[in-house]
């Protein structure tokens, strides 16, 4: 799922391309895009794009007339900028907004169409779709601990939960903890001074840095590789290869449609997190350490 680095990327592409712009046409492909009937769609057409923004995950055209076009582009969805009357591809093709100098395509790659597109009318309809998570790269330490320690979750889940954090998805928060040293199923309310003021650097320093990185990398381009999955990501997606800080292999625990990354040394004191599946699979035969699993691997 594109979070808050790919979304700020997306946002300065179009910025340069439909800021100012007239929206001359909607073209829906798919029926179920559209979440939303009062306005119409068909109501966005003609207006004018006087900006853009982020809300969490999703993003905000601000039409003139008080509209906002709201695009959730969910795991899958993708923009591609595309020559003016280009048609949405395949079976991929959710939309095209028609401007002046190109059109914007909005695909899903998955058959679970997921990606939404909502149109509201005024402030009060847009806050209705905010989850009202606080925006982690303008928040101060206590601003950031008091959402963080708001409910009793494993720091994983909090930092993913939008009801607390703004943008930060599965492959963020696996970078952001590993550069805290921190576990993934630390608990909240139990965690330290120290530990908190750890995290709240570390989700500034990771979403800055890539976020800068996922800029020089596009340039003048429109983003075209946004992907969960990045070279140079020090655990996500990176499992049983090297730890860049220690060298031991990632560890990695799949559920639902997500993965944990995490590096056993850097961040649980060589203790392997148990994986449900295979624990009930091998019951007392599960490796508790790094060490252990290594050993068992030379036998």
């Amino acid at each position: 799922m594109p979070e808050l680095p790919d979304i700020e990327v997306y946002l300065h592409a179009l910025r340069k391309r439909v800021q100012g712009e007239t929206l001359e046409h909607v073209r829906v492909a798919s029926p179920f895009l559209v979440r939303t009937f009062d306005p119409p769609i068909r109501a966005a057409e003609g207006k004018r794009v006087e900006g853009l923004r982020r809300i969490g995950k999703r993003i905000v055209f601000d039409l003139e007339g008080d509209l906002h076009l709201v695009v959730h582009l969910m795991i899958a969805g993708r923009f591609k900028w595309a020559k003016h009357g280009a048609k949405p591809p395949g079976k991929i093709g959710l939309a095209a907004f028609d401007f002046p100098g190109g059109t914007l395509l909005l695909t899903e790659a998955s058959t679970k169409k997921r990606a939404s597109l909502h149109l509201v009318r005024g402030d009060e309809a847009l806050r209705d779709i905010d989850p009202g998570g606080i925006e982690p790269l303008g928040s101060s330490l206590a601003e950031f601990k008091e959402a963080l320690q708001r409910e009793s979750h494993t720091v994983k889940r909090a930092l993913t939960d939008p009801h607390l954090f703004s943008g930060i998805g599965n492959a963020y928060s696996d970078e952001i903890l590993w550069r805290a040293k921190l576990s993934p199923v630390r608990l909240t309310r139990a965690m330290t001074d120290d530990e908190i003021a750890r995290l709240h650097e570390a989700t500034q320093v990771a979403l800055r840095e890539w976020t800068e990185r996922l800029s020089r990398e596009a340039g003048e381009a429109f983003p075209e590789n946004v992907t969960a999955f990045r070279e140079g990501m020090a655990v996500h997606g990176r499992y049983k290869q090297p730890c860049p800080a220690c060298g031991s292999p990632v560890q990695r625990i799949a559920y639902a449609d997500n993965e944990m990354n995490y590096c056993a040394r850097c961040q649980t004191g060589g203790k392997l997190l148990a994986d449900r599946s295979l624990s009930r699979l091998m019951h007392g035969d599960w490796p508790k350490t790094l060490d252990e699993l290594e050993a068992r691997k030379r036998r």
